[in-house]
């Protein structure tokens, strides 16, 4: 009879670590979308910010610093969206007239 109990075990830590890697990924791509979206496309850019820094925060992200900002990030989006549509009435905004 063969022990195969190494072979689950390295399974499953090669399984959390791509899990881990993954998490950091998401953290990183939802500070990178929360920055660019307080410039442009705040109206996709942001949700999306927020949802993958909450997926990065509940996969336990090394990178939690960065997870936080991003979700921080998201969040302003929407709130810089939400001045531009009660003061403006619109979506667009620019510098100048």
């Amino acid at each position: 009879m063969q022990d195969t109990t190494l072979v689950r075990g390295d399974t499953g830590a090669q399984a959390r670590g791509a899990r881990g890697k993954d998490a950091d990924g998401m953290a990183v791509a939802a500070f990178l979308l929360g920055l660019v979206g307080l410039l442009v496309m705040n109206i996709v850019l942001g949700p999306t910010a927020i949802v993958l820094a909450a997926l990065a925060l509940w996969r336990g992200t090394a990178r939690r610093g960065r997870a936080l900002l991003g979700l921080a990030l998201g969040i302003a989006d929407l709130v810089v969206l939400a001045v531009l549509v009660t003061t403006n009435g619109a979506v667009v905004w620019g510098f100048g007239t």
